[in-house]
């Protein structure tokens, strides 16, 4: 029964990809929209990855672990993110070497060369390990709504922001759909790895996943997110960080 809960718990949170991806997919959202979608989503996971992940994973396993799992995630994060855009870049001009001197969503929107695989990459990244936190979370105490809450609050801004540009550069339904329902069932996946075999590992090992995930959510904001946001919301962009981050807090406090 608590497999069953805790692979419930994982589709709900995580599966708010799809949802994100099929509000971009059946709306031509406006770029001003899903900017301040991920703006707000920004601030969501930034409240998520410092109150809750670096919180639980220093209480778990103490300052190295988290230093180490923190920059472990960062620096796959990015290396992911860098390998994507040089793909998609030599793809499209396969004769001109890709410099990879800028992030493929620091740029607008479907003009990018990488369109929204970045976001992909780091939903990918960061959704394993808050599985994992999401099946850890089960298995102690039922079904977890508050961090099911925030990981479906945050999750759903990535798969719009990473869907619509998906769209803008002609990727069918197939692909976005697949993409997103793949990264879905590896965390469902995860959730029931971590009920069955993570319950009683040592702390320092709960703490380095959690910190990859923080690490990679931070480097996904930071490269992906708030730069794309900025570049069409400018001023506002602050504020609905702010806004969501503060949303976040609430849902936690509340949990």
């Amino acid at each position: 029964m608590t497999v069953l809960t805790a692979a419930v718990a994982a589709l709900v949170g995580i599966g708010a990809l799809l949802l994100g991806a099929a509000i971009a997919w059946l709306w031509d959202v406006p770029r001003r929209t899903v900017a301040g979608v991920m703006a707000f989503g920004a601030g969501v996971l930034i409240a998520t990855l410092a109150l809750e992940l670096v919180t639980e994973a220093s209480e778990a396993g103490g300052v190295v672990p988290v230093v180490a799992g923190f920059a472990g995630g960062a620096l796959l994060y990015v290396g992911g993110d860098a390998l994507v855009s040089r793909l998609a870049a030599a793809r499209r001009h396969p004769t001109i070497e890709p410099s990879g001197s800028r992030n493929a969503t620091a740029k607008r929107g479907g003009d990018t060369p990488g369109g929204g695989a970045p976001i992909a990459v780091g939903a990918l990244l960061d959704g394993v390990p808050e599985a994992i936190v999401i099946g850890l979370a089960a298995a102690s105490g039922g079904f977890p709504v508050a961090i099911v809450a925030a990981i479906g609050l945050s999750n759903i801004p990535e798969g719009l922001a990473g869907t619509a540009p998906l769209k803008r550069s002609g990727r069918g339904a197939g692909f976005v759909f697949g993409l997103w329902g793949a990264i879905t069932a590896i965390a469902v996946l995860a959730t029931v790895v971590a009920v069955l075999f993570l319950q009683d590992a040592p702390g320092s090992t709960i703490a380095i996943i959690q910190s990859i995930a923080a690490g990679a959510l931070l480097a996904m904001v930071c490269n992906a997110m708030i730069p794309e946001a900025f570049e069409e919301e400018h001023w506002a962009t602050g504020l609905l960080a702010t806004a969501g981050f503060l949303v976040a807090f609430v849902l936690g406090e509340a949990g």
